[in-house]
């Protein structure tokens, strides 16, 4: 059931949808911060802060900045409907106001809203591998980067390349290689066992992991478990030149004690790290030692 945030007490929905309801706008910036909700409604005029005051303050995070906002107000002009809409408001309703007009409204702002949820979902996984794509590492890495920095907690990367691929195309084909990737995809995934850990195809035959509040001797474990499971899977690759079955090397950098770095610092020493594990043999992990900034 949709949850909808309602300021100013209006009763008009709570048959339809899960509906909380606060008497204040900062009662209701509060909220937001602690639940999601789908929808809110609120009105221009309340105590403190008026409606206007907590749009802007929802738009301006980016947690809260996508959900649908509707005004309620008394006052019918123009003016105050045209500045709720500039401000990002997704509807307006004047009152009195009809009880069945603002239940249809609302169902189609949430149906809205669905869709819109479901495209960003589209957005982000990989149509190949149906794991997560670059565009999600790169916002959920900048994301976990900068708690890293502000709890000074570890982060760990990995980079993960599967040895050898293009020969695989070459002598298999390239659906047999499709395959490969969804199989290598979907093991790696299942080896990530932490919910906060995630796996992304990074691009071509390369695969992410992003492991928060993980130093560099737990990112090793968890490499093993990685590499383990792509051995596991046993996949003939008779072309390889460093085994008889598809294998992945592994690069890994961690961030310890605050250390200042923009995230993409981490990829490149993972990606250094790779290159160095595919260089002397393959089928390897190598970590990065990365020093203490100033």
């Amino acid at each position: 059931m949709e949850q909808i945030l309602i300021l100013k007490g209006q009763q008009t929905l709570i048959n339809d949808h899960e509906v909380f309801l606060v008497e204040s706008g900062e009662q209701a910036l509060t909220f937001v911060k602690l639940t999601l909700v789908d929808l809110i409604i609120l009105d221009i005029v309340m105590p403190g802060i008026d409606g206007y005051e907590v749009l802007v303050r929802l738009k301006e995070t980016p947690a809260t900045q996508a959900i649908p906002v509707i005004f309620i107000s008394a006052n019918t002009s123009h003016d105050d409907e045209a500045k709720g809409f500039e401000l990002g408001a997704m509807d307006y309703i004047a009152k009195p106001f009809s009880t069945a007009i603002v239940r249809a409204r609302v169902r189609n702002q949430l149906l809205i809203k669905q869709k819109n949820d479901l495209l960003e979902v589209l957005a982000s996984i990989d149509g190949l591998t149906e794991i997560p794509n670059r565009r999600y590492l790169d916002e959920n890495l900048s994301r976990e980067w900068r708690r890293s920095q502000r709890t000074g907690t570890p982060l760990s990367v990995l980079l993960m390349d599967i040895d050898h691929f293009k020969r695989y195309n070459d002598c298999y084909g390239h659906r047999a290689g499709d395959d490969c990737l969804k199989r290598v995809a979907h093991a790696l995934v299942a080896a990530c066992e932490r919910g906060s850990d995630f796996v992304a195809r990074y691009g071509g035959e390369e695969f992410a992991a992003v492991l928060p509040n993980t130093n560099q001797q737990d990112a090793w474990q968890c490499a093993n478990k990685l590499r383990d499971a792509v051995n596991a899977l046993n996949i003939p690759h008779k072309a390889s030149l460093n085994a008889d079955h598809i294998t992945i090397s592994i690069g890994i950098a961690t961030t310890e004690f605050g250390q200042v770095y923009a995230e993409q610092t981490l990829l490149e020493e993972a990606d250094l790290g790779l290159y160095e594990a595919k260089d002397t043999g393959r089928d390897k992990i190598v970590a990065r030692v990365i020093a203490a900034s100033e």
